[in-house]
């Protein structure tokens, strides 16, 4: 029997976990829902000495990789690695694995949804009837298939997004860091003409060392006069700062951001602004998305503790 120490959770409870880890035979250990502070974490894999850890938004440190005797897995519940400190898994021999196409339907329909909001003025028009105010005459609205959306970041996500857009008749582009071997549904361009031609910019790229503060205050000044940025992947790519100038000097008309540099507290500011709107990162959530997260989650650590090799395997240790 194997101890696996479950750092955080964002959903009610963690019985499907329970019931994987434990079926198998394992011992499932979890910390509090909210997500401790990286020493509390140490301490706690100091503790339990487990040989598997999952985590969904506590940073697993280098230390807490460090510690345990048999650590065979840090699973990521969850996409984004940038909460583990993948190389010194490497280094030890630990595997590490996420599970990437969760959410793809969620991610892309909360994008779309964003931008249709935006678009139609659900969000503005809800406020102001709200607080006793109608006036449809106010109404300064666009026609979606007049729109050019460009979308930086072309994987599962980007191609899906692009899929539901192009449905609705809105013209496309993507451009990504790495070439892309497929078009999809959008026009494959360049930088240049992906900030030339596009009305939208939807960001939906992991954050890594290239791409933090990637949409700053250069990248933003090019943007057309008007525009919306779209943010639904990881806040630090954004530059709150510059967004903020941006939005007030412009040339950007709005932002729609699921996620914000600083959540759970991020700049007042910004998402306080009547031309933000703005959601607490739930674009991944849904009852079918979070279940199948969980499920396999635990089946991937299962797996590994088996001997076997992860499925979404993110590392190739030493």
């Amino acid at each position: 029997m194997a101890t696996v120490f479950q750092t955080d959770f964002a959903w009610p409870d963690v019985e499907i976990e329970h019931a994987v880890i434990q079926g198998a035979g394992h011992n499932l250990i979890t910390g509090p829902s909210e997500p401790l502070q990286p020493e509390r974490i140490e301490a706690l894999v100091a503790e339990h000495e487990p040989e598997a850890i999952m985590t969904c938004w506590a940073e697993v440190s280098a230390k807490a990789i460090a510690l345990p005797a048999r650590l065979a897995i840090v699973q990521r519940i969850g996409v984004g690695l940038d909460n583990i400190a993948v190389e010194a898994a490497t280094a030890r021999g630990a595997w590490v694995a996420n599970v990437p196409d969760y959410c793809v339907e969620e991610v892309s329909d909360h994008a779309v949804a964003m931008i249709m909001g935006w678009l139609r003025g659900i969000v503005p028009f809800d406020r102001e009837v709200k607080t006793g105010r109608w006036n449809p005459a106010a109404a300064q609205l666009r026609r979606a298939t007049n729109l050019t959306v460009g979308i930086l970041g072309y994987g599962r996500i980007g191609r899906a997004s692009a899929r539901k857009l192009s449905g609705i008749g809105i013209t496309v582009l993507a451009h990504d860091i790495a070439p892309s071997p497929e078009s999809g549904a959008a026009h494959l361009a360049d930088m240049e003409e992906l900030m030339v031609r596009s009305d939208v910019i939807l960001v939906h790229l992991p954050l890594t060392s290239d791409t933090k503060h990637l949409v700053g205050a250069d990248f933003l000044s090019q943007m057309r006069v008007g525009s919306l940025l779209v943010n639904v992947s990881r806040g630090p790519i954004v530059d709150s700062e510059a967004l903020i100038y941006a939005l007030e000097s412009g040339p950007l008309a709005g932002a729609a951001l699921d996620v914000v540099e600083g959540e759970p507290d991020p700049p007042e500011n910004l998402v306080a602004r009547a031309d933000v709107i703005v959601t607490p990162h739930v674009a991944f959530s849904s009852d079918a998305s979070l279940a199948e997260l969980r499920r396999r989650s635990a089946e991937e650590v299962v797996r590994v503790l088996a001997g076997g090799s992860p499925e979404n395997p993110c590392n190739s240790p030493l």
